[in-house]
């Protein structure tokens, strides 16, 4: 009992929530000063043991209490001290003279948007809300088909929904426009979905080429020279993949900027970083926006990933998360 009660008496004399942890441990723990006294009550006669284990229960009862409420004190003070240091006055005038690319979604948006309307794409934008058609079944994503469950949509009473993706904006430029087409579509996007490489919202652009005589050769040459140009000189590698909406289709992957390809944990040692999604226009989308017979090429990517890739940012919630700390990285 005497190493308990110098645990109560010490327990008045902890500054900070760590040390204030420790000795929880030292008397609760599995292994700890109370599991111990407890263990050794099997020595003990009945009517001691009975006597001994009271006095023990007393003391836990005490020791959790006084814990409680120490722990409560001290992260009110610790909260208090944060506080302080992060406190803002708002009546001094700004003497921060750095310059700032802005918050990275939008530099590394701004960026893109740059790029392809310089080479002749027209910027769409496009609305959140959309009905069935145009987010799904016109992109030859008919009802049950396993692409649905993969978008984990957010609907509305009505039959509406967030969109999924941007490419609604490419079925409502081909409803509208005489080809040739040359557009791309920016802007939010949601699915029901979180984690250290999703959120709820993100953003994608997508990009439409449709006209006469496109081929895939155009795809690709228009896909490298984006990616070379946004990261510099890196190798481009294209693998067959699959999407409703596309066909051929393909996922289009880079040499890992971090290592040269030498291999690291964000290329998962494989020298490759996937970027986006590309393929021509599967004849079903033509047929069913009502330009049977036409060629074209389509390709998407996430502005959060290339944001992250070209910012070395390694959880996607920090772009949305108000840290100063991050943010005065840029």
């Amino acid at each position: 009992m005497q190493a308990l009660q110098a645990a109560l008496e010490k327990l008045e004399e902890v500054k900070d929530l760590h040390t204030l942890e420790e000795l929880r441990l030292l008397v609760l723990g599995k292994k700890g000063l109370l599991a111990h006294a407890f263990a050794g009550l099997k020595e003990l006669e009945q009517e001691e043991k009975t006597r001994y284990a009271q006095e023990l229960n007393r003391f836990k009862e005490s020791f959790s209490t006084l814990h409680a409420q120490k722990k409560q004190a001290l992260q009110a003070l610790e909260l208090q001290v944060r506080l302080e240091a992060e406190k803002i006055d708002v009546s001094l005038a700004n003497t921060h003279s750095g310059g700032s690319l802005g918050h990275p979604l939008n530099y590394t948006k701004e960026r893109i948007i740059t790029h392809f309307t310089q080479r002749g794409f027209k910027l769409h934008l496009g609305a959140l809300v959309e009905d069935d058609f145009h987010n799904f079944s016109a992109l030859n994503i008919p009802p049950h088909h396993p692409a649905r469950a993969m978008q984990d949509t957010f609907y509305f009473k009505d039959h509406k929904l967030l969109r999924t993706h941007t490419s609604p904006s490419q079925i409502h430029a081909m409803q509208t426009q005489t080809p040739p087409i040359k557009m791309i579509a920016v802007g939010h996007t949601f699915r029901r979905d979180y984690d250290t490489t999703h959120t709820p919202m993100f953003s994608q652009v997508e990009g439409l080429v449709v006209d006469t005589g496109v081929h895939f050769g155009h795809l690709k040459q228009v896909l490298e020279e984006f990616l070379n140009a946004f990261f510099g000189s890196v190798k481009v590698r294209w693998r067959s993949s699959f999407f409703p909406f596309t066909e051929p289709s393909a996922e289009v992957d880079m040499s890992c900027v971090f290592c040269q390809q030498k291999g690291c944990k964000v290329c998962k040692n494989t020298g490759w970083l996937e970027v986006l999604g590309a393929g021509l226009v599967h004849p079903e989308v033509f047929k069913n926006v009502g330009l049977e017979g036409m060629q074209g090429y389509a390709f998407g990517l996430g502005i959060e990933r290339l944001a992250m890739l070209s910012c070395e940012i390694n959880d996607l919630r920090s772009f949305f998360e108000t840290d100063l700390r991050m943010l005065e990285a840029f």
